[in-house]
């Protein structure tokens, strides 16, 4: 199955400060606030959703093709996609801009100060997909996940015009967009995702209803959480699929990322929607036990067992064959 992952790609900073903000602030100085500090610890995560995304498929051995817009200094988180078997081959790199990049300073009393830096992401408008088809010698579905708002529409656009199968994902970038542009990134796709939050907000700002937008898309899957993932469909009986029990939590940070990858594996690998839902919650229940989103591995032998115990003998038995 040829997948298109659009969407962004970036690297977390993560700074832990051995002391407290708030004994840097002068009451009467407020007005002036300038902090300088010494960090004891960084650590540099990759991720981006679509960056997330690709990973997971090339974990259960499904090369994916990662489309979105970096700086030149991609080349290392480059190499560590494609040992995991991604195909880069159509990631733009700007020419003035850094990748994509989070900066967060966390305090010992868990204050935090962040930012985010869009970087190159801006110019994941420039991206046309119709290259990337033809490449590829065509596309079976093209993802199209929170990204620079121009590139969501554009990406979704191109997909309605040329006939490409899409799945919605606007995720957070749901709090920022205008309704008419969410009904835009909406309309016709095979399959939307959005958890609880989000399946709330995109309502609100659309101004449609629940059947008004099931009548727009294939299916619509929301994430509950601890408590699984929902599918609707017009007429047809919803669907819940519960996650396998994890055995630890750490950071959630792209655990529905997770999920994602391995839904979409497991409908390239003609897996039935159920089957292909099972195959995603265990793969986020995983991601889950682990802290960062590209730092899980998948054991087959174990990663299956989990599935039997989660799911019967006859789940594993059906989604065995299709991991690499």
């Amino acid at each position: 199955m040829r997948i298109a992952v659009t969407g962004s790609i970036a690297t977390d900073h993560l700074m832990s400060y051995p002391g407290r903000f708030t004994d840097q602030l002068v009451a009467d100085r407020l007005e002036q606030v300038s902090l300088s500090f010494l960090v004891d610890e960084l650590e540099v995560r990759r991720g981006g959703i679509a960056g997330n995304i690709t990973f997971g498929l090339g974990k259960l051995g499904v090369t994916s093709t990662l489309v979105g817009a970096v700086g030149q200094d991609f080349n290392d988180y480059r190499a560590w996609l494609e040992r995991h078997g991604v195909d880069t081959g159509s990631v733009h790199v700007s020419e003035t801009k850094h990748t994509a990049r989070f900066l967060c300073t966390t305090d010992t009393d868990h204050n935090q100060i962040a930012s985010f830096y869009a970087g190159a992401m801006a110019e994941a408008r420039e991206i046309e997909l119709k290259p990337v088809a033809d490449r590829l010698g065509g596309l079976d579905i093209v993802v199209i996940s929170a990204n620079d708002p121009d590139g969501m529409v554009r990406h979704t656009q191109e997909c309605r015009d040329r006939g490409y199968d899409f799945l919605a994902d606007p995720g957070q970038q749901l709090a920022r967009m205008e309704g008419d542009d969410i009904r835009k990134l909406v309309d016709g796709a095979q399959y939307l995702f959005t958890n609880e939050y989000e399946h709330g907000l995109l309502l609100q700002s659309t101004g449609w209803s629940e059947d008004e937008v099931l009548g727009r898309v294939g299916k619509w899957v929301t994430s509950l959480g601890p408590k699984g993932v929902q599918v609707k469909a017009k007429g047809e009986p919803t669907l819940l699929v519960e996650p396998p029990k994890e055995k630890q939590k750490g950071d959630p940070t792209g655990v529905g990322d997770a999920l994602r990858a391995g839904f979409l594996a497991g409908l390239g690998g003609g897996l039935s929607l159920e089957r292909s839902l099972q195959l995603g919650c265990t793969l986020a229940t995983v991601s889950l036990e682990t802290d960062g989103p590209q730092e899980y591995d998948v054991e087959r032998d174990s990663f299956l067992a989990r599935i039997a115990e989660a799911y019967g003998d006859e789940a594993a038995a059906d989604i065995g064959p299709k991991l690499r």
